[in-house]
């Protein structure tokens, strides 16, 4: 990545941060049946990707200005992704989160690096089950679990 991209990339995404933490107030404070209100997820969304930014923003400072070869933008897997990402969207409510959110990270942990399909599906399967479990059980929040056929 080029000094300039990084850069304006960390200020919009500083800024797309800093405007999920201030909606994310107007969102109301409780829900039935949850001890977590619908607020706290996309403040802490926002948080996060706030403090990436500013990371981001300060190693930009640290880049040296040797010039390097240029890569070729690889579009086939930003489109790969991109629709994984809409279907996921698209399927998340019918599916359920744990199985949507398996299928997505192992075609995004293949799309970006082919091999190595066992790690990816250990990874994939521990993470949607971990967030899956932390969210509902620990924090008991809400999430569309399994599907309808599965239960």
């Amino acid at each position: 990545m080029s000094k300039t991209f990084d850069r304006v990339a960390a200020i919009v995404f500083l800024a797309v941060g800093a405007l999920f933490m201030v909606e994310s107030q107007r969102i109301s404070k409780s829900a039935y049946g949850s001890a977590v209100g619908p607020n706290v997820f996309p403040f802490l969304l926002g948080l996060v990707l706030a403090l990436l930014s500013i990371k981001l923003l300060l190693e930009t400072m640290r880049y040296t200005d040797s010039c390097k070869e240029r890569q070729p933008l690889q579009y086939k897997k930003f489109f790969i992704i991109l629709i994984a990402a809409v279907i996921y969207a698209a399927l998340l409510e019918t599916v359920g989160y744990v199985m949507m959110t398996f299928l997505f990270l192992v075609v995004g942990f293949q799309t970006m690096e082919k091999g190595a399909l066992w790690k990816s599906v250990v990874i994939a399967a521990c993470f949607s089950l971990g967030v899956y479990g932390l969210y509902v059980k620990l924090l008991q929040g809400t999430l569309p679990s399994w599907p309808v056929w599965f239960q």
